[in-house]
């Protein structure tokens, strides 16, 4: 290696990293003697590294800088490369402060080695506590253990993993640690860190995320918005009008049979209509739906254009201004179409031209209105929440686009509370909880699949999950001192390396074995500290 290397120094002076020509500091004066002792040629670049470091301390230090007022530098990372034999992917400093005056420097390193299934070859909690003590003669030590275990997310099949983007972990917390990977125990403190993505096909959401599909993405919403339709294969086989005719005959023939029972007659056609058009089987199937949300649910199946929407409405605009058909509707139904069947009861409907967009306006209030329902009934059902934190997903006096993104904010969040329910079984005083928080993020933050939703459980909670898995993150961490004068040591044990600038050596051809296998691989990530007073 010449002399002209270039160092990544990670300086965090803002976000930029900062590159530092290694001739530049080559002839430093001020070096300290672990530096003078590293004179070998394959630990030019380890020599320089410590360079950095020095230079960095000796600048803090006012008992050698010459100026007495130095402000304090912000924290000082430089990359290595494992090519010495700790195998150092890091090396660290940060000043210390005491009545906003630098006192002392904490010199970090951070060592690696790459994944291995030889628990032996691991270091013990004993050996671990020992270094510890090497470095900084503690006459007392706080021993802590952390891990995170996967509950739900990516599966593997025949060692190949099938990639999620829903994925929910679990991170315990806990003191008193006897040793290396032992379980958590039941008195840890235990967070859900929740992300799920819309669209999962293991979800029981998954038939009501097609409908939104069908209303946000592909059809009408984004329809409207861009004057652009992009339609997807219908799941009907008979054309969308056919299917209306069909409707309008039935609810006509019902009708007549039962003319003499007319209080009766939206009730048997709502029921008739139910028994011979399944609706998709969903965790949030409702047995109310009243005529419009039937409608809907035969038009986004069917329709395979803008000419299927207009013909099918005309059809059933034609009926209700000849009084061929008297349906009934829920009493907050808010859509277009709902208001002119009102009107229909007192044959008094207004003119609706249905050229232009207007066909899709009025299919998307249908959409936004039958499945603001369905979320509410569960929600509502499952009582976990009111009608009164419901009222800014509900709102009708926002714009259609608005309530289109208010409703996918509110089906993420069923998404979210179901995937709890269905895969981790969770109890109601979790979910309720949990449901408050999600309302309460969404009312002021906008949709965000990537974000994660942390919610507080008793680890005897999901026992049943975590014992008997291998956890993805195990971590000891041994420390002492008060303060900023405290100092740590610690050890993390990953399946996947927490360094990423490095490649790293391992057991197997490939990374998929891990989750077959009953002796895990670990990557190995020690951090070691030590603490420089100027004093």
């Amino acid at each position: 290696m010449n002399g002209d290397r270039i160092a990544l120094v990670n300086m965090c002076c803002g976000n930029q990293p900062i590159y530092v020509c290694e001739k530049a500091v080559s002839n430093a004066n001020a070096v300290t003697h672990e530096i003078n002792s590293l004179s070998n040629n394959e630990n030019v670049a380890l020599c320089f590294h410590r360079q950095l470091l020095s230079l960095y301390t000796l600048s803090q230090n006012a008992n050698v800088s010459a100026v007495d007022n130095n402000p304090a530098l912000h924290p000082l990372w430089v990359r290595c490369d494992m090519s010495d034999p700790a195998g150092t992917t890091w090396f660290g400093a940060e000043t210390v402060c005491v009545s906003n005056k630098v006192s002392g420097i904490k010199l970090y390193s951070v060592t690696c080695k790459g994944s291995s299934v030889d628990k032996r070859a691991l270091i013990t909690l004993d050996e671990l506590k020992q270094e510890h003590k090497k470095r900084h003669h503690p006459s007392s030590m706080v021993i802590k253990g952390s891990a995170r275990f996967s509950l739900f997310g990516s599966t593997v099949v025949e060692n190949t993993i099938i990639e999620s983007q829903s994925n929910v972990t679990v991170d315990f917390k806990w003191c008193h640690v006897e040793s290396i990977l032992e379980t958590p125990p039941l008195s840890s403190t235990a967070t859900l860190n929740i992300k799920v993505a819309s669209g999962d096909m293991r979800s029981p959401m998954f038939e009501m995320y097609r409908e939104l599909e069908f209303l946000l993405f592909q059809t009408l919403a984004d329809g409207l918005r861009t004057g652009e339709t992009e339609w997807i294969e219908p799941v009907e086989s008979v054309s969308a009008v056919n299917l209306t005719k069909a409707y309008l005959e039935e609810l006509q023939s019902t009708a007549k049979t039962l003319q003499d029972q007319a209080p009766k007659t939206a009730e048997t056609t709502k029921l008739k209509s139910e028994t011979e058009t399944p609706i998709f089987n969903s965790l949030l199937e409702r047995g109310d739906l009243d005529f419009v949300e039937q409608l809907w649910v035969r038009m986004r199946k069917s329709v395979t254009s803008y000419q299927d929407i207009g013909d099918c409405l005309k059809l059933v605009i034609e009926a209700l201004r000849y009084g061929d058909i008297k349906p009934w509707i829920h009493r907050d139904s808010s859509s277009s179409l709902s208001k002119l069947i009102l009107q229909s009861y007192h044959q008094q409907m207004d003119h609706v031209s249905l050229t232009g967009l207007t066909p899709v306006h009025m299919l998307l209030e249908m959409g936004l209105d039958k499945m603001r329902k369905d979320y509410i009934n569960y929600l509502i059902g499952e009582e976990l929440t009111t009608l009164n934190h419901l009222c800014y997903f509900l709102s009708t006096d926002v714009d259609l686009q608005e309530q289109v993104i208010r409703l996918r904010k509110l089906h993420h969040l069923l998404e979210i509370i179901v995937t709890c329910s269905a895969f981790l079984g969770l109890p109601y005083d979790r979910l309720f909880l949990l449901t408050q928080s999600c309302l309460q993020h969404y009312k002021t933050n906008p949709y965000d699949e990537e974000h994660e939703f942390k919610l507080q459980i008793k680890p005897a909670l999901i026992s049943h999950f975590y014992q008997k898995e291998h956890p993805a993150v195990w971590e000891v961490e041994v420390s002492s001192g008060h303060g900023p004068r405290e100092v740590r040591t610690s050890l993390q044990l990953s399946d996947r390396p927490l360094v990423d600038h490095v490649i790293f050596e391992t057991d197997y051809p490939n990374e998929t074995v891990n989750a077959d296998s009953e002796d895990p691989a670990f990557f190995s990530t020690m951090v070691s500290c030590s603490l420089v007073n100027f004093a």
